[in-house]
């Protein structure tokens, strides 16, 4: 009787043991990939949230006018954008997290199968104990052996096969842990995403309610063309006049720098050693510029675009334009010196800083901290932005210059 005790040790009775810790460790690097794009994600969101949060702020200042203004839809058009940034973000979040569910469903399916495999195995081990049970058959069982060496392998049998019997109870009872423990995350992840759905329609309703909000901006500000184009005509004058002053002033700077080297003037800046060196470190940075705020939104790209409202009139800007806060303060965006502090209509005062061959151009000012030839470090304040009580608008205008070019501030300063 004790013979047949081999049949009860199933063939793949190693498989299983196996198989459950393959299948974990094959689901692992996905789960945690899982997780990792899902704490990206969640990081993203907080910063959008944070953008809309500032926006909303922004918003609510300019309200207190009573009357529309173009500074209203500028800023509702970024709350709209930042929004359906957020809804998409949330829809990456939703994906990731039914990835995950499904991931778990799997996991779950192959501990069942395996805890159903084990505890086969291990009812059959207690059934052929049961029945070979006897000590007096045990004993006979080593005696009948043929020599001392298949006597020997007979009872390092038993001592294996009870270990064995251990393994397997001990094997059940961890997977019934990691069942208990896959169910419960499961169940995290589908509370996760009925939030994450929940978040969704939330974010839908106020986008709705903001693209109404833009569209009564628009159609009220449609019936103040006389206005706007008045005012589109104002800033197109001052804007080319400030161009012209920078203009002269970078080409004088040019001239002293030829004449300050002994060279002759070829239309770019004859550079010091250490003028070289700014420049290459200015150049170095791109992309990577501090804001000429502490905080803001653009509120006007680079170039030529047409208008929020006159789509017929097209506008050039020859830098950006930043809103921010009322009483927030201009910093420069590089260390360099004070070429100019000027006062431009339309712009306030205007302070220069020569970067080597680069400069920075700030604009609209109320109040300058600093004078002509001053040496200037990074995120050093240069002055007060002003604020047009009528609009309750505080924005700062921002431009690059390399010699006479013109460059797009957007591509050199941080995201």
């Amino acid at each position: 009787m004790l013979q047949n005790m081999s049949s009860a040790r199933p063939s793949n009775s190693i498989l299983v043991p196996m198989i459950l810790c393959m299948s974990i460790m094959l689901m692992s690097p996905l789960y945690l990939f899982g997780q990792d794009e899902k704490s990206k994600l969640q990081e993203n969101k907080k910063k959008i949230e944070e953008e809309i949060k500032y926006n909303s702020k922004l918003l609510d200042e300019t309200k207190k006018t009573k009357t529309t203004t173009l500074n209203q839809l500028v800023i509702l058009k970024k709350q709209i954008s930042d929004r359906e940034r957020l809804i998409d973000n949330l829809n990456e979040e939703i994906r990731t997290t039914n990835h995950q569910i499904e991931l778990n469903n799997e996991i779950l399916a192959d501990l069942k199968r395996d805890l159903l495999n084990l505890k086969e195995e291990y009812a059959q081990m207690i059934y052929y104990a049961y029945k070979n049970r006897n000590s007096f058959d045990r004993l006979m069982f080593v005696f009948s052996s043929h020599d001392f060496n298949q006597a020997y392998r007979r009872i390092k049998y038993f001592q294996q096969y009870t270990a064995y019997r251990e393994t397997q109870a001990e094997l059940i009872t961890q997977t019934q842990n990691e069942i208990s423990l896959t169910i419960e995350e499961l169940e995290v992840f589908r509370n996760q995403k009925f939030t994450l759905l929940a978040k969704q329609e939330e974010e839908r309703d106020k986008l709705n309610q903001e693209r109404d909000q833009q569209n009564r901006a628009y159609q009220s500000l449609s019936r103040k063309e006389k206005e706007l184009a008045a005012t589109i005509k104002a800033k197109e004058k001052a804007a080319k006049k400030l161009q012209s002053e920078i203009e002269k002033i970078i080409a004088e700077e040019i001239r002293l720098a030829s004449e300050k080297s002994g060279t002759t003037a070829t239309g770019t800046f004859a550079l010091t050693p250490d003028e070289m060196e700014l420049s290459a470190n200015f150049l170095q940075n791109q992309g990577g510029l501090p804001w000429p705020v502490e905080r803001g939104i653009i509120s006007s790209t680079f170039g030529e675009h047409p208008h929020p409202v006159l789509k017929q009139v097209k506008t050039k800007n020859n830098g950006i334009d930043i809103l921010t806060d009322e009483g927030m303060e201009a910093r420069a965006i590089f260390g360099g010196e004070v070429t100019r502090v000027m006062s431009i209509p339309n712009y306030n005062y205007v302070v220069m800083i020569r970067h080597g061959e680069y400069l920075t151009v700030y604009s609209n000012l109320v109040e300058v901290y600093v004078t002509r030839g001053q040496k200037i470090e990074t995120k050093q304040t240069l002055g007060k932005i002003y604020t047009d009580i009528k609009d309750l608008k505080t924005e700062l205008h921002f431009e690059i210059w390399k010699g006479k070019t013109l460059l797009n501030p957007e591509g050199w300063l941080a995201k």
